[in-house]
């Protein structure tokens, strides 16, 4: 199973409050979404592709799949010029569509992923971001710790039918993401044998 590490990678109002993103970042993100939603579907002819937008602090994640490399690409370049992108992670893949069955496990991963984060007192669960497809996880969001990306990583790595990890999360001890500077995510690959594969163990709440 390959995990790919990012450097240091909506809900109701409460969940928002709870992000370290805050409910302003959320409402930005949301519009951002939406402006690459509609980049996308307003293009002539329209894309050969099934695309999922995800966005966290204004990172557009986009994944599926496209029929052909052309379309990847032009999608990709349609994300960036919309409004209030600041970074776009082009995970499209050059396939066909997924099936409704691979769609369903996806889902039930993504929902297996949220549990076990949510009930580890060492990750602060709700500033992760999850996004599953076609078995690859891809987690953005911001982590107060290396030690903390490592455990969300690796209960990833760990859940039934996962073919990789990748991360977009960035490391932002305790300031609010506004107070610090803006340093767009560089991907970088983990080796098998990195901590972050190991299966989660118990250990003390971090207390930062």
């Amino acid at each position: 199973m390959a995990v790919i590490g990012g450097v240091a990678a909506a809900g109701g109002a409460g969940y928002a409050a709870g992000q370290e993103r805050g409910v302003t970042g959320e409402i930005d993100d949301f519009a951002t979404k939406n402006n690459v939603l509609m980049a996308l579907a307003n293009q002539k002819p329209a894309l050969p592709a099934d695309i999922a937008v995800t966005v966290y602090d204004g990172g557009v994640l986009l994944t599926g799949t496209a029929s052909t490399p052309q379309a990847k690409d032009q999608a990709a370049a349609l994300a960036r010029g919309a409004a209030g992108v600041k970074a776009v992670y082009d995970q499209i893949a050059v396939a066909p569509p997924i099936t409704p069955w691979r769609t369903a496990k996806d889902a039930w991963i993504t929902t297996r992923l949220r549990s076990d984060l949510t009930f580890d007192s060492s990750v602060k669960s709700l500033n992760y971001t999850i996004e599953t497809n076609a078995g690859a996880v891809y987690l953005l969001g911001s982590a107060r710790t290396q030690g903390e990306l490592d455990r969300a990583v690796a209960w990833a790595r760990n859940i039934p039918d996962v073919k990789r990890v990748v991360s977009y999360v960035e490391i932002r001890p305790g300031a609010p993401i506004a107070a610090q500077a803006e340093a767009p995510p560089a991907a970088v690959e983990t080796a098998p044998g990195n901590p972050a594969a190991a299966p989660p163990t118990p250990v003390e709440e971090h207390r930062l």
